[in-house]
């Protein structure tokens, strides 16, 4: 299937524009990580706690902002997350530096302080986990059953598992009324319940928490990840090609990832373990089309063998056009859909493919050729120098 006619366009006649186009973008990326903004990285990299929490109205993020604060961790991040009319908070506190610890307990009893200053002793059905509900009913023991305390925690656990669940689905208890919707609790457990517990304005969503230590070990992995990534790609096309085109394939790659990372640190995306998987997606999708290309310029080299070589790359480039345009365009539109309507937990994974599918297409033809053509001519030169060595010395 072609989508458009052959084509006669001369791609690497250009290739020096490109070629300062692509530098100024790289440049440009590096300098807002070097002296802007940087790099945002997630939990997973630097350690510390991040957790979602859902309000039952529109949040105030200074006030939130001055209670966290008083954990003394460092500037806290605090921003809406999901949909504005659902009133979801992400809040993340970096552990302080060489320092271990899990700051989700510290994190709620702050914001109990601040949001639930009325709830007193009772049980936060908001905020408290299916483990804790299940004592409360064990003490409790409002069914009046016998036997020892794990007959008791069988009994009951299911109940608070059922209420976790009602949670879980509706988001969070906005009056402990609800408990009646709940059929796996028995009369006496729903009315022991609802004397003793209360909805809080906050319900805990989710909460992670990584080490300093493990998330030093996580940055290494992933850079380790990325450069053995592009070696086995360099490997690969040196073994099936040439090395010029090894080089231009990896050169490619380099180009794809580091404005994909000076786009990360302009928007200022998290970059977390997802985007370090996007990151890959990107370098495999990215050297597949451009062995497609490379592929094509070994045929028409067999075939035209006395013929120029930048020539043969441009017919070959524009050869395979119409297949580009259409594995791009088509890759391209599930990756739009998934940005625009994925949601929040794919929305920097699906904004990296994004990115690097535009950008990969554009080096394969712009980028990874050029640098192929420029290192078969520099290598030819040296093979020549060296011939003429020989010659002089017989």
């Amino acid at each position: 299937m072609r989508i458009i006619k052959k084509t006669s366009f001369p791609f690497l006649t250009y290739r020096w524009i490109a070629i300062g186009i692509s530098l100024a973008l790289i440049l440009g990326g590096l300098a807002a990580i070097a002296f802007g903004p940087g790099l945002n990285l997630g939990i997973d990299f630097v350690g510390g706690t991040q957790v979602t929490i859902k309000l039952k109205k529109a949040p105030n993020l200074k006030e939130l902002r001055k209670a966290i604060t008083k954990l003394a961790v460092g500037e806290p991040l605090i921003q809406r997350f999901d949909e504005p009319e659902k009133h979801e908070i992400l809040i993340r506190v970096e552990n302080p530096k060489g320092k271990e610890g899990d700051f989700t307990r510290p994190i709620l009893d702050l914001l109990n302080t601040t949001l639930n200053p009325n709830l007193g002793g009772t049980f936060d059905l908001n905020t408290q986990g299916a483990k804790e509900l299940t004592e409360l009913l064990v003490r409790g023991n409002p069914d009046g059953i016998t036997g020892d305390p794990d007959a008791l925690a069988a009994h009951y656990a299911p109940m608070a598992e059922a209420v976790m669940a009602y949670r879980k689905d509706h988001g969070m208890f906005r009056e402990v009324s609800e408990l009646g919707q709940i059929k796996e609790l028995s009369e006496a457990a729903r009315t022991f319940l609802e004397k003793r517990c209360a909805a809080g304005e906050f319900a805990l969503l989710g909460a992670e928490s990584v080490g300093p230590a493990v998330g030093a070990d996580l940055r290494e992995k992933a850079q380790l990840a990325i450069v053995f990534s592009l070696l086995g790609m360099l490997i690969y096309i040196w073994i099936r090609f040439q090395l010029p085109y090894g080089l231009g394939a990896v050169g490619a790659l380099f180009h794809d990832v580091l404005i994909t990372l000076g786009a990360l640190s302009l928007t200022q995306r998290e970059i977390n373990l997802p985007t370090i998987a996007a990151l890959l997606t990107l370098v495999g999708y990215s050297v597949n089309d451009t062995v497609v290309v490379f592929d094509r310029v070994r045929e028409n080299l067999r075939i035209k063998r006395t013929g120029e070589l930048q020539e043969i790359m441009d017919e070959s480039i524009n050869q395979t056009l119409s297949r580009t345009l259409i594995t791009s365009g088509t890759t391209l539109a599930v990756v739009i859909f998934l940005y625009v309507f994925g949601g929040d937990v794919i929305n920097t994974f699906a904004f990296v493919l994004l990115v690097g599918i535009i950008v990969g297409t554009y080096s394969s033809i712009f980028i990874a050729s050029p640098i192929a053509l420029g290192m078969t001519r520099m290598f030819d030169r040296f093979k020549k120098k060296r011939r003429n060595k020989r010659r002089a010395r017989r």
